[in-house]
């Protein structure tokens, strides 16, 4: 009689290293991720960094990985995080081939949003292995990164042959694969920053108002709101708008215009520029009269050269 065995799943720890990394370019991203593969059994073996910040980061979420150049974190490791800003990427990758670094079945991965794995060529010549894996995520360069990828999204970019190799690793680092052309890689970048780059810059300005409105908690003020439009945005996309633009009222956003005028001039063109951008999509989808919404873009208009207001400033 055959008898079955149960066995506990092994931790990390206790499994064989499989491939052992290296990160160049210790900025936010790349600890953290060359971290969250420590936990899947991978083994960090080097790490590059230029400044103080850097090479804190990496003692931090790699403790003990030795921190070298370049070059000589390819000679030490199978796998490569190349994690660099992006208009930094195509050189490095270039320099990298060019002095031979680059060996026949590395795995070369970047996180650049921008690219998908042309910018690799250069290394694809020279025997590498390109892939293009770009964590949707905003980093702090701490401990939470690892954490926060657990069903992060990651814009995928990948050869036909290692779109499985892609997969997988995006999947040991606890994220979820979206497939990205090479073509839609800009596209795909421009879309995440304007949702969550500018989405920053909005909410500091908000709470920089409110507190110059006398309120003592901005901070806690905004966090149910914002979390509720968010919430609701994604649901239900433009059907979740509201406020004075969504609902034409031209008066109120005339006199928001004329108090940030006069107490935080530098958020006009902001106001304006979003207000603008809300009319037209409310409009578009059934929420904004169009009778109101002529006297509201009246209003917006009206603002185009005037001080603080869009256009002031610039030169032709």
């Amino acid at each position: 009689m055959n008898a079955s065995v149960s066995k506990e799943p092994l931790d990390a720890r206790d499994r064989p290293a499989r491939l052992t990394v290296g990160v160049v370019g210790a900025g936010r991203v790349g600890p953290a991720l060359a971290a969250s593969l420590q936990l899947a059994g991978h083994r960090p073996v080097a790490v590059s960094g230029v400044s103080d910040a850097s090479r804190r980061r990496a003692a931090a979420l790699l403790p003990g990985v030795p921190l070298v150049e370049p070059a000589e974190v390819l000679a030490r490791a199978d796998l490569v995080l190349l994690t660099v800003p992006d208009d930094v990427l195509p050189t490095l990758v270039e320099g990298l081939a060019g002095t031979g670094a680059v060996r026949p079945g590395h795995l070369l991965v970047h996180t650049s949003g921008r690219y998908g794995t042309r910018v690799l060529d250069p290394a694809l010549r020279a025997g590498a292995l390109p892939l293009a894996l770009h964590p949707a995520m905003t980093f702090t360069g701490t401990a939470v990164d690892v954490q926060r990828l657990a069903g992060c999204s990651f814009g995928v970019t990948a050869p036909e042959e290692l779109r499985l190799a892609a997969e997988a690793l995006v999947i040991e680092m606890g994220g979820e694969p979206e497939w990205i052309a090479e073509e839609s890689r800009p596209l795909y970048h421009a879309a995440l920053a304007l949702g969550a780059n500018h989405l920053v810059t909005l909410v500091a300005q908000s709470m920089e108002l409110l507190a110059a409105a006398g309120v003592s908690a901005p901070d806690r003020m905004l966090g149910p709101l914002l979390g509720a439009a968010l919430d609701n945005a994604l649901r239900s996309g433009d059907a979740a708008l509201t406020g004075p633009v969504a609902r034409g009222d031209a008066g109120t956003v005339a006199a928001h215009i004329e108090e940030l005028r006069a107490h935080a001039p530098q958020a006009v063109a902001g106001y304006v520029a979003m207000a603008r951008t809300t009319a037209d999509r409310a409009l578009a989808h059934g929420l904004l009269k169009a009778e109101l919404a002529e006297d509201l873009l009246v209003v917006l208009a009206d603002q185009e050269g005037r001080p603080g207001g869009p256009g002031a400033g610039e030169t032709r």
